[in-house]
């Protein structure tokens, strides 16, 4: 859609003013151009004051109007945003002396007065123009929401989203911003008088460059496109005894969902973070438990229609640790030739083919630190809530048990690892006898080399790509875990390898 594209909606009050403005806010992305018009006294400030605090998870922050100062910019978690107002420009080329012209590369910039710009504002934009409507109470407004250029996409998703609020009967919800991660998913906590609830906004992942045989490269590894694993998974999960949210309210077309509230508990603790052993406990007795069991292949999640989950094969792992030559080495002034990177990969294939044939399971892929929250009203393995599985596939048992045990984000120490590894072991053990340890650790020290090989190249990518410096910062700790693997006497060829091709990360 190229716009614009444009609705209008009424406002009674200055809740439902701010309501509008979070729901924007969830949609919008660095860069985004939004701008208020209206009468003086319509309300411009007061909207722009909720989707700043709204973006700064602070309702009590200081927003004061721009009207004398012009320009004013908050460094929000999300990204940066400049809040202007334009009354007192009399000339469009004081625009370059306060700054907006050209507007500030990847932030999000809040305008009021646009007209007084005289047309020096990017055909990219979302026009919001407020205006009183007394017969609806002194408070009362009308909005029209006009999306232009690449902008009238966001507006159209917009509409769709307060479509799906008013019929899940949560429009009139508060709305509290939370973290999103490393994707192109956002969320919210919708607050009502019966409890707090989760929005996911998960629109479908734009396609990349074909440059994996032909297909992008969240497809050639089994990422998920759209909403519908996620609603899967959850309800799989569900029905095998592990604590999955809730799903109560679904648009699979448009990907929003409104699910259950695990709240905010997690399993670490400290500073910096270190595993709370007892919570860690209870995740890997969920991992055993699970992967004991006979898994279906394919879930319900719609009449007559199954999600079939996708295959871990060699491919899409030959394929993840393709990213530590392309972005990783690169960035250590280390880029392979042809040669080397052909014996990375033929070195990679012959390892990963041979274990091919061993036994298959969920793989929820990232089942770490930061998509666990512990229930500690439930028992046993229901304390541990698992919120990110829409990326399941059907892999070695032991990928799980590295993402929990060599958790990315914080810093395990190898006692613990050792110790957590020792108890999934003997409850497999106690529960198959034929169980066999020795595959299994084998398996896991290829999984940790595979993973972690994989990590380095992701967060190098998300930095110099995405423009996300701070996935750097877990690249040491990636490192140690690389090197605790490639001890196994199975990787020895990989870790003359490395050690003669790969240098450490810096810091």
């Amino acid at each position: 859609m190229t716009g614009p594209f444009a609705f209008s909606l009424a406002l009674p009050n200055e809740d439902a003013t701010a309501a509008l403005m979070a729901d924007l806010a969830l949609l919008i992305s660095a860069g985004d151009v939004i701008t208020l018009s209206g009468d003086l006294g319509a309300g411009k400030t007061s909207a722009a004051r909720a989707m700043i605090r709204y973006l700064a998870g602070d309702d009590e922050l200081e927003v004061p109007s721009p009207t004398f100062t012009l320009a004013q910019s908050y460094d929000l978690p999300s990204f940066p945003l400049v809040h202007a107002d334009l009354y007192r420009i009399t000339d469009p080329g004081e625009m370059e002396e306060i700054g907006l012209s050209p507007l500030p590369e990847g932030t999000v910039a809040l305008i009021e007065w646009p007209e007084r710009a005289d047309g020096d504002l990017p055909a990219d934009r979302i026009e919001i123009t407020l205006t009183h409507r007394p017969a609806l109470g002194s408070l009362a407004r009308a909005a029209e929401i006009t999306g232009h250029g690449k902008a009238a996409a966001i507006v159209q998703r917009l509409q769709v989203l307060r479509e799906f609020l008013d019929e899940a009967r949560y429009l009139d919800a508060g709305r509290r911003r939370m973290a999103g991660d490393a994707s192109t998913r956002s969320y919210a906590r919708l607050i009502r008088d019966d409890g707090v609830f989760i929005l996911m906004n998960a629109p479908k992942r734009p396609d990349g460059a074909p440059v994996y045989g032909g297909k992008s490269y969240s497809a050639a590894v089994h990422l998920a496109e759209d909403v519908r694993p996620f609603v899967a998974i959850a309800n799989g999960l569900r029905a095998q005894g592990i604590s999955a949210p809730a799903i109560h309210h679904a648009d699979l077309d448009a990907g929003f969902l409104i699910t259950e509230d695990f709240g905010t508990e997690g399993v670490i603790e400290g500073t910096p973070f270190a595993p709370i052993v007892e919570r860690y406990q209870a995740a890997t007795d969920m991992l055993a438990m699970l992967h004991g069991k006979a898994l279906p292949e394919r879930l319900p999640l719609l009449p007559h229609q199954d999600y079939a989950i996708p295959v871990f094969d060699t491919e899409a792992l030959l394929i993840e640790v393709g990213l530590m030559p392309e972005w990783y080495l690169p960035d250590r002034d280390a880029a392979p030739g042809e040669v080397l990177q052909a014996e990375f990969f033929a070195m990679w294939r012959d390892m990963l083919s041979a274990i091919e044939a061993a036994p298959k399971t969920w793989v929820l892929r990232d089942f770490h630190s930061p998509n666990m929250i512990w229930l500690g009203d439930r028992d046993g393995i229901n304390q541990v809530g698992v919120i990110d599985f829409q990326d399941t596939v059907l892999g070695p048992a032991a990928y799980d048990v590295v993402s929990l045990l060599q958790d990315a984000r914080i810093d395990v120490p190898e006692q613990i690892e050792l110790a957590m590894l020792t108890r999934y072991i003997k409850a497999r053990l106690a529960a198959e006898p034929d169980f066999d340890p020795a595959s299994f650790a084998e398996i896991y020290a290829i999984m940790s080399a595979q993973r972690n090989t994989r990590l380095l190249g992701t967060f190098a990518r998300l930095n110099r790509r995405d423009g996300k410096p701070h996935y750097l910062k877990h690249q040491p700790r990636i490192w140690t875990y690389l090197n605790r693997s490639l001890a196994h006497p199975t990787l020895a060829v990989f870790r003359d390898w490395y050690e003669r091709h790969v240098p450490p990360p810096q810091g």
